[in-house]
């Protein structure tokens, strides 16, 4: 079976915004907004990929991935980690350069170049941005870390990931020094605008704010 481009996108956006919004079924409306598209334009998609049995879709019910189009999207997710990995250690673009890249690569067919890829990679296990890679069978690790804004007390953690993805978020972490697997030792937190003073790495002060901490992902450090 045929898929294009435009379909595997599709497929993408709605397993990346099921995990997002952590609910098995995403509106009409939520993918209108993701692709900046009409109503009208996303439901024509919808119709066509369940007329090829990768989408469970229901008028005014939601729309969930099948078994099938769950299958596809971790294979494409799969390879879009995997050729990130290979921008930024092999070609040594910033991890604020490897997401659009990778959106391109992602869509290669060869099944053989991406088992490969990952052999030459040293089979790696995430991607530049903490996320993690499925396997062959489209098995993937759940992550334990949760947003810096969720922990409330003082104390030392790991920035394992990202939720952030924009190339302006990262850009910016690199510009205060923050990066996977830094140390983040939270000394205040301001009760009234949740601004977070932290040290990276037992050096740098610095004074994130809300947003930041909603969108870094951090393990308390043993």
């Amino acid at each position: 079976m045929q898929i294009t481009n435009t379909e595997e996108n599709y497929i993408k956006a709605i397993y990346s915004l099921t995990n997002k919004i952590a609910k098995k079924t995403v509106s009409t409306n939520q993918l209108s907004t993701y692709f900046s598209n009409s109503a009208a334009s996303i439901t024509d998609m919808l119709k066509r990929l369940a007329d090829k049995k990768l989408i469970n879709y229901e008028k005014y019910k939601g729309v969930e991935l099948s078994t099938k189009g769950q299958k596809i999207a971790l294979n494409i997710v799969r390879k879009h980690r995997l050729w990130e990995v290979f921008l930024l250690e092999k070609l040594n673009f910033k991890w604020d350069e490897v997401h659009e890249i990778a959106e391109q690569l992602e869509h290669i067919q060869s099944d053989e170049l991406i088992s490969r890829l990952n052999k030459f990679l040293g089979e790696p296990k995430f991607d530049p941005h903490g996320e993690p890679i499925p396997n062959s069978n489209g098995q993937i690790n759940s992550l334990k870390s949760k947003p810096l804004i969720q922990f409330t007390k003082k104390g030392n953690y790991i920035l394992m990931g990202v939720c952030e993805h924009s190339k302006e978020f990262l850009q910016h972490l690199t510009q205060i020094g923050l990066k996977i697997g830094d140390t983040v030792k939270v000394e205040d937190i301001n009760i009234f605008d949740n601004l977070y003073k932290v040290k990276i790495n037992k050096k740098q002060v610095q004074f994130l704010s809300s947003k930041v901490a909603s969108n870094i992902l951090v393990e308390v450090k043993k």
